[in-house]
């Protein structure tokens, strides 16, 4: 045989668990990540309407019938207006609760808080939660339903062998611009004032910056389509998804429909926008003329919501996202405004899961000794109460047959708590007496009930309902009005109000002769007085943009209840900030002004809209069934497949022969996403070379497992030729090792941020070799010899391997590497069988954030194999140099002059980066280089590019030759500099280093490339 002088290609499976080419385990699970934690065990029921199957637990039992109706309403008014009928049922999955939503397995990965429901475009399943009032759960089941026609014109959108609808590829400006736009319609107060504040900015975005995330895309889409569906008709919606599902390209779409090119269309826009806006900047005011900022608002903060201030004023708690990662529970200096402390850290607490703080805020008692708010534990409601004196919790109560709780108000007596709460997934109210530890339901109908606030003298509580204003036979949703109930009788009785527009957040004043409210009547969002006996009403405020939360319906003031100050969110400049309105006149309020003629909630242009859709929303009747039984069965889970990935199919040949590649994969899941199958294949030659994959994994309770069966085999080999005497003879040699695998796995999470992860599985790994000759004739050409010869191989391993392993992890990752928090992983993985040795992994990493926005991060990493054959030469050695450990000492680096002679024959400057164990130890100080710099807004600037100065060290070593701090010779490795981090696009992490490794002073300084994270 001749000596090899090349090796060849290697074909591996790309969907199996990464694999070495030595022994591997049988299994890789995550290995950082926070977890998705099931902690209910819902049992699912199908209740069949016509056009939708809507799934649901017996915990919203009672609401799924009034959303069966719902979506059947807005299937007939989404049909009419983009021209088109779903393909095949639409599935409508429901949770009674946002914690329960965030549970979901039909949606892969974490949901935000934020998320009011997804359309995922495989199966074309909606999943949502309901949202408590019906009118906000309509809107929402409105917005996804249109996500589901868009899927469904623009491709199959029903899995398959289909690519990914072209909806699931256009900006999303367009996308949910166009759901909220056909949900909401052309008049929102919301989306107004949006449009106000950047056109008293001068920041109405071009078509570009349209598909810039820092231009909101589901408010400024939707005005933009208000705007050309009332100068092109409402049909023109669905004319321009078509033509942008043929396309992909929306510009194009716009200019194909409306024969205008894009930037025109943009520019005729903003001058809509700002004519329309004109007037209503000329009549109102800006928030500073109607209350003092509080300055101690950060400028980088663009969320400041919630109020709450202290009875005697001097204090004022709010919700922030001053801290970058999270929003959480601030109090602050009312008169200067500076933040005095955090009260609760939900980006480093991993206790609480959400703060509720969209629809939320907190409360004081009447002492200003303890302090309210309702949060989500477990996922499930607590009504937690901090001492504030004490700087402690009180009392955390759980309150597991709620699903959310929301603006509580304290007695004045301090013995209970009133609060809004998510039952069944609607609103009502509840009253817990703190002395008794019981709790009382107030209201219980699908009316909502909201913000309650307890009067001075304890006998009222005043709240926000839409009791007065719905009708539940045909689910015509009215106007938010206010409302008093009687606390010793019970009693309900409404409130006088404007004829039109919201009445929400009522707040007494100290003598309790007055309620303060926020209403958007004349449709902007400002705050109001209203005497209690009179019904008399005064305008406190009238802000250009808006007295304004997050949403419609989130909490805006706050009144101190001995002091009298009041605090409000303004939204201005593209930001929430706080107000605080101490003289007595300006609280007084003066005559309501007159709006109506600016039209200030119509989108523009305002003069002009197209009833068509306007029409559609008011008209409560068409598509609505009647209120009658709908058939409800069991939910039996079956896999039906998800999606199939492109086949790819290869055909070559080299020196090594002809071969034949390719492969594809097929996913199933049941329609809950809780069973999950997976199978592929890839074939690179002969059926010897064949990979393949079979797993399955059940997710549906908080104990999740697994099972998994593969094949991946690794082909190597070389190829050499020559003459010998008068004949030409080639070689090629193959070594094949094949790795077949099965296993099962178990995950159980304590918490969103520890878990502990099982896996035992069997392992064969067998060995073929084989030496194919062709000899020649020089003179004549002739073909002499032609044989495959098959070669001894070494025997082949059968191995049992177990890992058991403990993880955590509440870091938050920024665009490139970890910024804030800690991880750790504390593993055993034990091989047993041809191989005895077990493999000890300890990885401790910290990040803390002294000054922002600079990051300290250290790790402190051990790798140990240990046992028996814990250095058995079959399993390879471990590695110091990978570009994530020690940087500097890269494989490819070293060249020959590097190496000093050697007994052995081998290279020490290299040999000392291997062997059985290893400790490596790092730091880095972390910035964003462009936000730090001021190129561009935001944390990162223009562009998420992070700078890194960092310092590596590690020593490797073997049972025989131990470092020098356990007695041996072995010398450790180090390193030092900078490096460079991007984000490419979200697709990979790319990193410069220009490293200085210390133990190589020939070499100076390297620069090493490299597409891994930060650790």
């Amino acid at each position: 045989m001749l000596a090899p002088r090349r090796l060849c290609r290697a074909g591996v499976l790309a969907l199996a668990a990464l694999e070495l080419a030595t022994v591997p385990p049988p299994a890789t699970a995550q290995y950082f990540g926070r977890n998705k934690v099931r902690y209910e065990a819902f049992r699912f029921e199908l209740l069949r309407t016509k056009h939708f199957e809507v799934y649901f637990y017996p915990e919203e039992a009672a609401a799924a019938p009034l959303v069966a109706r719902m979506a059947e309403r807005w299937y007939a008014r989404h049909a009419a207006t983009l021209g088109h009928q779903l393909r095949g049922v639409q599935t409508l999955i429901v949770y009674a609760s946002h914690p329960h939503f965030e549970q979901t397995n039909a949606i892969e990965g974490d949901i935000g808080e934020g998320t009011g429901g997804v359309t995922e475009a495989l199966k074309r399943r909606i999943v949502m939660p309901l949202a408590g009032p019906l009118a906000e759960t309509d809107h929402v089941l409105g917005h996804e339903l249109v996500h589901a026609f868009q899927y469904d014109i623009t491709g199959q959108g029903r899995g398959g062998l289909a690519a990914i609808p072209t909806a699931a590829r256009l900006p999303l400006w367009f996308i949910e611009g166009m759901a909220e736009y056909l949900s909401l319609g052309p008049v929102d107060a919301n989306t107004a004032m949006w449009l106000r504040d950047a056109a008293r900015q001068n920041r109405l975005p071009n078509l570009r910056q349209l598909e810039d995330p820092r231009y909101f895309p589901y408010r400024y889409g939707q005005a933009f389509l208000a705007y050309l569906a009332a100068r092109y008709g409402d049909q023109a919606i669905g004319d321009m998804l078509r033509a942008a599902g043929r396309s992909g390209d929306v510009a194009h779409a716009l200019a194909e429909v409306t024969g205008t090119r894009p930037d025109t269309l943009v520019k005729q826009w903003h001058t809509a926008i700002r004519e329309w806006a004109a007037p209503v900047e000329a009549a109102t005011r800006p928030a500073a003329a109607f209350g003092r900022v509080l300055e101690g608002q950060q400028t980088e903060a663009r969320m400041n919501i919630a109020p709450a201030v202290s009875p005697d004023g001097r204090r004022v708690a709010f919700f922030s996202d001053r801290g970058l990662f999270a929003v959480e529970l601030y109090v602050a200096d009312a008169v200067t405004g500076k933040v005095e402390r955090s009260l609760v850290r939900t980006s480093v607490d991993a206790h609480y899961e959400s703060l509720e703080f969209i629809s939320s805020s907190g409360a004081w008692d009447a002492t200003g000794r303890r302090f309210a708010f309702g949060a989500i534990a477990k996922g499930r409601p607590v009504l937690t109460v901090l001492d504030l004196e004490h700087d402690r919790i009180e009392r955390e109560i759980p309150l597991p047959k709620l699903g959310e709780i929301f603006t509580p108000t304290w007695s004045p007596d301090g013995r209970a708590i009133a609060f809004s709460a998510l039952a069944g997934g609607v609103s009502d109210l509840f009253v817990y007496d703190l002395d008794a530890g019981a709790l009382r339901r107030v209201t219980d109908d699908p009316f909502a009930d909201l913000q309650p606030a307890w009067s001075p003298d304890g006998k009222t509580i005043a709240f926000v309902t839409d009791r007065f204003s719905t009708t539940l036979r045909d689910l015509r949703f009215g106007a938010y009005r206010l409302a008093l109930y009687d606390v010793a009788t019970g009693r309900i009785s409404p409130l006088p109000g404007f004829t039109t527009g919201k009445h929400i957040n009522p707040q007494w004043s100290p003598n309790g002769a007055n309620l303060y409210f926020v209403s958007d009547h004349d449709g902007i969002s400002n705050v109001y007085r209203m005497d209690v006996v009179s019904g008399m009403i005064q305008q406190v405020t009238d802000v250009t943009t808006g007295a304004s939360g997050i949403t419609a319906l989130s909490p805006v003031i706050s009144v101190a209840q001995r002091g009298g100050r009041l605090v409000f969110t303004a939204y201005e400049e593209g930001a929430h900030r706080l107000y605080a309105i101490d003289a007595g006149e300006k609280l007084a309020g003066g005559r309501p002004v007159d709006l109506s003629a600016t039209r200030a909630a119509v989108l523009p242009p305002a003069d002009a809209p197209d009833p068509t859709l306007l029409l559609k929303l008011a008209d409560a009747e068409t598509g609505l069934p009647p209120e009658a039984a709908f058939p409800v069965a069991p939910y039996h889970s079956k896999l039906s497949l998800s999606y199939v990935a492109p086949p790819t199919l290869a055909i070559g040949a080299d020196r090594y022969g002809a071969y034949v590649g390719g492969g594809t994969a097929l996913f199933f899941s049941d329609l809950l996403g809780d069973h999950n199958l997976i199978t592929g294949f890839q074939v690179n030659g002969g059926l010897k070379d064949l990979s393949a994959l079979v797993g399955y994994q059940d997710q549906s309770r908080r104990l999740s497992w697994g099972v998994f069966a593969q094949q991946v085999p690794y082909v190597t080999g070389g190829y050499a030729a020559g003459f010998v005497d008068t004949t030409y003879v080639q070689q090629v040699y193959l070594q094949r090792q094949t790795n077949r695998s099965i296993a099962g796995l178990l995950a159980y999470p304590f918490s969103r941020v520890q878990r502990v992860e099982m896996s035992l599985g069997y392992e064969r790994i067998s060995f073929d070799q084989q030496l194919e000759t062709q000899a020649f004739s020089v003179t004549t050409g002739q073909l002499l010899l032609d044989s495959t010869v098959t070669l001894p191989s070494p025997a082949a391993l059968n191995l049992m391997v177990s890992d058991v392993a403990l993880v955590y992890d509440n870091s938050y990752f920024g665009a490139t590497s970890p910024v804030l928090g800690q991880r750790y992983r504390l593993d055993v993985q034990q091989m047993t069988g041809s191989i005895t040795t077990t493999t000890a992994i300890a990885d401790y990493r910290r990040y803390f954030m002294p000054v922002r926005p600079w990051t300290v991060a250290a790790r402190l990493l051990h790798v140990g194999r240990y046992g028996r054959d814990g250095e058995d030469p079959r399993l390879g050695p471990l590695f110091l140099g990978y570009p994530g450990l020690v940087r500097g000492y890269d494989n490819g680096s070293f060249d020959p002059s590097e190496c000093s002679p050697s007994p052995n024959g081998g290279c020490p400057a290299f040999d000392r980066l291997l062997g059985s164990r290893m400790l490596v130890a790092n730091a880095e100080l972390r910035f964003p280089l462009l936000g730090v710099l001021g190129i561009g807004g935001g944390y990162y600037g223009a562009f998420p590019l992070e700078a890194a100065i960092f310092a590596d060290a590690g020593v490797a070593w073997t049972e025989s030759d131990r470092p020098t701090f356990f007695g041996g010779h072995r010398p450790g490795v180090s390193s030092a500099g900078v490096a460079l981090r991007a984000n490419l696009l979200g697709f990979a992490i790319g990193e410069l280093d220009v490293v200085r490794p210390f133990q190589r002073p020939a070499k100076g300084w390297l620069a090493e490339v490299s597409l891994i994270p930060g650790f």
